[in-house]
């Protein structure tokens, strides 16, 4: 009984040190740390997959367990005011500092857009509170956290249109001056996807027939920029890479545009392409946008076009928004990107959406546009979010402070 006790003991530590670990590169650090937090998000991405294969609940709606998780009822506290605002139908968080004596001084102002490929997320995480009272504190701002609508069951362009209508009621004038915020202050951020649809909005707006105040600066965290190439050399390296797998982010660009199933396998062999889409496969093209210090062992090939790819889902189909630079704005022509906000952009090394964020650098760069790529060598997804224990990484507080101080420099 001893010596089976014994065997089940070390059968079952085997196993746990089996699956917790990864090979991660050596140059990560707390590498262990990364791999215990990271069995957490396989354990439930297991349990999603096991869920929607019995028709119990869907992959989202079972990884939607990670926002419950970290939720918080944001608060009032001495030195930040939160309030729960509707803008244009919209829900937003407020962060405002609070107000001393007879001050009547313009703040700048910061909208920012939660990460969690369009499927996850919310304001209300304790991750994205901490960091709107950071950015309260430290540039004496007004803050204005989105809960925009999410996939499925909001395909695009739900979140998006959420988003924009947001920052196109907060850039009045009259709610400008509601908010003591100066309107020439004004950035819009996010990371992940939010990244993306703070992008999307900068240059959408840009086009906005009539539009007074203007944006400032877009602040862009390991953003998420096209669904077209699907196989760039940093998909490849990273596929398996902690926290978001190439597998997890084809999930979430496919659960984005649609619920059907045939799409998503066909964005996993990069074969998702069709006519509306070919004729802009010229604007993600790594070999010419991506330094060749990127490429490494990887040669271009551009994706496949494929006749007929499945699209019976009316108008806002998922190959036509492929082709919607609304989700991809990394697809805008040249002259699209001519006189954005001077835009912030971080990438991390070991991030399947790296190649994103670089070549739209070297785009916006080309085009005029002030850049700041701030890239992180041994920096992964999900990065800056990781401020609260148990998984608070010592990269998270270092991106944190250099996006504040760029914010403080710049807005």
């Amino acid at each position: 009984m001893k010596l089976g006790s014994i065997i089940l003991f070390v059968a079952v530590c085997s196993f746990t040190a089996y699956y917790i670990y990864e090979p991660i590169p050596e140059d990560i650090e707390e590498r262990w740390k990364l791999m215990l937090t990271n069995s957490f998000f396989r354990s439930l991405s297991h349990l999603a997959d096991l869920s929607e294969l019995l028709g119990l609940k869907d992959y989202m709606g079972v990884m939607y367990f990670i926002t419950l998780l970290e939720k918080v009822e944001p608060v009032s506290d001495e030195h930040v005011k939160v309030t729960v605002e509707t803008f244009d139908g919209v829900e937003v968080m407020l962060y405002q500092p609070k107000q001393r004596g007879g001050d009547v001084e313009l703040r700048r102002a910061v909208i920012y857009l939660h990460g969690g490929g369009w499927c996850l997320g919310s304001t209300r995480m304790s991750p994205y509170d901490l960091l709107a009272r950071t950015m309260v504190t430290e540039l004496d701002a007004v803050v204005l956290s989105v809960e925009y609508r999410l996939a499925p069951a909001h395909h695009f362009p739900v979140p998006y249109e959420d988003v924009y209508r947001v920052v196109k009621h907060f850039l009045q004038k009259g709610v400008l001056v509601q908010y003591s915020v100066d309107p020439g202050r004004i950035a819009v951020s996010g990371d992940s996807a939010g990244g993306n649809l703070a992008a999307a909005v900068s240059q959408q707006l840009k086009k906005e027939p009539g539009q007074q105040i203007k944006l400032k600066a877009q602040a862009l965290i390991y953003p998420v920029l096209q669904a077209l190439d699907l196989n760039t050399p940093s998909y490849q390296q990273n596929r398996d890479m902690p926290i978001l797998p190439r597998t997890l982010m084809v999930r979430f660009w496919s659960e984005y545009f649609t619920s059907d199933k045939a799409f998503f396998r066909a964005m996993m062999a990069n074969t998702h392409n069709g006519p509306e889409s070919s004729s802009l496969l010229k604007f993600v093209n790594w070999s010419a946008f991506l330094p060749e210090t990127y490429h490494g062992k990887y040669n271009y090939s551009a994706p496949a076009v494929v006749q007929g790819v499945r699209d019976d889902v009316g108008m806002d189909g998922p190959s036509r928004s492929l082709a919607d630079p609304r989700a991809s704005p990394l697809l805008v022509p040249d002259t699209d990107l001519h006189s954005l906000p001077k835009a912030y952009i971080l990438t991390c090394e070991y991030d399947v959406l790296r190649d994103d964020g670089i070549m739209y650098a070297t785009r916006l760069r080309a085009a005029g546009v002030e850049v700041t790529h701030e890239h992180y060598d041994a920096g992964f997804h999900g990065g800056l979010m990781f401020t609260v224990w148990p998984t608070d990484f010592l990269i998270a507080h270092r991106m944190t402070d250099n996006y504040i101080k760029w914010l403080k420099e710049n807005l």
